[in-house]
């Protein structure tokens, strides 16, 4: 590239404010090292001459961060360059990602792959451990996935490092499993989740088997930022061969098989009642543990066939996203043919499962998250009763975790059978962070007390829930409302395979007692009262996007809601401060998020998203217990809703044309 010419066009760009000063800055990082690829000059080339200068901001404004759920970014620019696109065809995967520092490329991978491994190196070093930095790697179908997952198993090689591979795509709940099976010290899955098809991410994972949480990923975090791009270039060639990693062989697929079984809590129930039920995969991973797994306990499963393809387009769906109905739309057809009592669909990774029921007339019912979740607690809460795992002795070893978004009515369920609640921040790196503080605190108190040391996972079930209920606590379902749960403890993220036979069982015990889901839910809305949650997601994408989002996120703290909808605010939270505390007394890790309580016991939560270009908002609504008209309730609770939602909404958008106004020129 002639750097003086570009180096003069972006400075003019840049002084008509048609670039940022950041996206200039990061360009010219870019295009001054020595060495880059010729693709790279080549695509940069093209979109400075062509003057996409959105396209550019876009690209350039910020370096990719972590967010709540790893880190997430185009991989597939909106604009593809000719060098970026090589010799693909329209819907293949590009030759090259997407140029730039807000993206998700080969650059992006190399300098997260560099930072995990020192910080693993560093870590494994003042832990007197003086082995190789071991790496599970999965990925799912996503455009770039695998050669993601290849360059960044040839960078932890190159490095130092022992890096594990699985033959094809998996799961993201298999490769949490598949780190601990393995005695790793790290894991890594590329995969962008439900997130729409141009995008892929990178999540990384610690050797407990769960999200990095601080203090590793702050750690992990300043070592990315520092990465120049002129470190990452020898690891970046192509045209040498690349170091050999390891397959993992199909031990590992059988092993995290037979760790699902857990999963059920009474076996002989589901395989005597198994529901008739349609699975979709939508396109991902799904199918591939999930559905063996349910033929494992004798249930009939449909499966979406035009769905079963893994596909990095989805194209049989608007979004890949299980949370929306539309998701659901084939499985709801076929399972119409097959007259199934349920319908389950999983998103690309299938860490997260979406429901629809059967009702009346032979149509189909999407369930929300919170309501998958407060069935499933009820019912294994009960189950766990019946089979004495909660007991008068125990109960206070005995918890339900969930995210403070999450529906309050666990919380209820959880005091009705005397055990605890535990509310984390939003994402389940935090709930998996009480996974291991607990199996933490029960080794170690076993192996005080009674002298044992313990293989956790090598320990059969029954005796691993007698050693947490008496040293520590047992955690008998985890749940958020974004339609992630985990039924067992040997995985350290939310689950859509063991989720699939939690929810299996659930429904064979609705069949066994005759009782329709939705019956089974208002059964609970009058035992606990109505509980109504809705979410409004506000989407701003771009450069110019996310500084609305941080602009709209803080004006709620320079002007705060005093009144929602004609509702006073009672109390306010802000977990960006610090002192909050959860139900076990630990600190709460500060948090972009306020939580609001109003008069008529209602609630509000805003937070900006850590995934995706937009601000959510989530509202809480309840009804009397034992209401005397349960449908009345339902009625002055969802109407409650949609009124708060609407203000919402609207305040929002006055906030945001004041900020617009602010920004324009006198």
């Amino acid at each position: 590239m002639k750097n003086e010419s570009i180096s003069l066009q972006l400075n003019q760009a840049k002084e008509k404010n048609f670039l940022y000063e950041s996206s200039v800055a990061n360009i010219l990082e870019l295009i001054e090292c020595d060495g880059i690829p010729d693709w790279i000059s080549h695509s940069l080339e093209e979109l400075i001459n062509d003057e996409h200068w959105e396209e550019l901001n876009n690209r350039f404004y910020k370096n990719l961060a972590f967010g709540t759920g790893g880190m997430r970014g185009r991989t597939i620019g909106n604009h593809l360059t000719k060098s970026e696109r090589g010799n693909s065809k329209k819907g293949e995967t590009p030759k090259f990602a997407a140029v730039g520092s807000n993206t998700l490329n080969e650059i992006t991978v190399l300098r997260a792959t560099k930072a995990l491994f020192l910080h693993i190196k560093k870590w494994l070093a003042e832990e007197g451990m003086l082995v190789q930095p071991r790496l599970v790697i999965a990925h799912d179908v996503r455009h770039f996935s695998r050669k993601f997952c290849e360059l960044s198993a040839s960078a932890w090689v190159q490095l130092g490092g022992y890096a594990l591979v699985f033959d094809g795509p998996r799961s993201t709940p298999q490769l949490s499993f598949t780190v601990r099976h393995q005695y790793a010290h790290a894991g890594v899955v590329i995969t962008a989740s439900h997130n729409p098809a141009h995008d892929n991410g990178f999540k990384a994972y610690f050797a407990d088997g769960a999200q990095l949480v601080p203090p590793h990923a702050e750690e992990v975090v300043k070592r990315y930022q520092s990465i120049s791009i002129k470190e990452l270039l020898p690891l970046l060639s192509f045209e040498k061969e690349l170091p050999n990693w390891n397959v993992l062989p199909t031990e590992n697929d059988l092993a995290y098989r037979a760790a699902l079984e857990d999963a059920v809590m009474d076996p002989e129930l589901l395989k005597e009642n198994a529901p008739k039920l349609v699975f979709t995969p939508i396109h991902g991973t799904g199918s591939i543990s999930a559905i063996p797994a349910l033929w494992d306990h004798g249930v009939e499963v449909a499966i979406v066939d035009e769905q079963n393809q893994q596909d990095p387009n989805f194209s049989t769906v608007v979004s890949p996203n299980p949370e929306n109905a539309e998701a659901l739309k084939k499985g709801i057809s076929v399972a119409k043919k097959t007259k199934s009592d349920l319908v389950l669909g999983s998103d690309p990774d299938c860490d997260r499962i979406g429901v629809a029921v059967r009702v009346s007339g032979g149509n189909y019912q999407c369930l929300t998250g919170n309501q998958v979740a407060t069935m499933l607690a009820e019912y294994r809460l009960t189950v766990a009763r019946r089979k004495k795992i909660i007991s008068d002795e125990v109960q206070n070893s005995v918890a339900i975790l969930k995210t403070f978004v999450t529906t309050p009515m666990i919380s209820r369920i959880a005091e009705s059978f005397g055990v605890k609640c535990i509310n984390t921040p939003t994402g389940f790196k935090w709930m998996a962070e009480k996974l291991a503080k607990y199996e933490d605190i029960a080794l170690a108190e076993i192996k005080e007390k009674e002298g044992l040391s313990l293989d956790f996972d090598g320990t059969d079930l029954f005796v691993r829930i007698d050693i947490l209920t008496r040293y520590s606590t047992y955690v008998i379902l985890a749940a958020e409302e974004s339609y992630g749960y985990l039924p067992l403890d040997v995985v350290r993220d939310k689950d859509g395979n063991a989720s699939a036979l939690a929810i299996a069982e659930l429904f064979a015990f609705l069949k066994s007692s005759k009782t329709e889901p939705m019956l089974y839910l208002d059964n609970l809305y009058k035992k606990y009262g109505y509980h109504e949650e809705n979410t409004e997601n506000l989407y701003f994408e771009g450069a110019e996007g996310s500084e609305t989002i941080k602009t709209l996120a803080s004006s709620y703290r320079t002007n705060q809601l005093k009144t929602i909808s004609g509702l006073s605010v009672v109390k306010s939270k802000d977990f960006l401060e610090k002192g909050y505390i959860d139900e076990d007394e630990d600190e709460l890790s500060q948090e972009n998020f306020l939580m609001l309580e109003l008069e008529n016991g209602f609630s509000v939560a805003i937070r900006p998203s850590g995934t995706e270009p937009k601000i959510k908002y989530y509202l809480f609504g309840c009804g009397e217990k034992n209401p005397g008209n349960l449908e009345e309730s339902k009625k002055e609770v969802s109407a409650k809703i949609q009124e708060i939602s609407k203000w919402l909404v609207q305040d929002a958008n006055v906030r945001v044309e004041k900020k617009l106004e602010k920004s324009k020129p006198a």
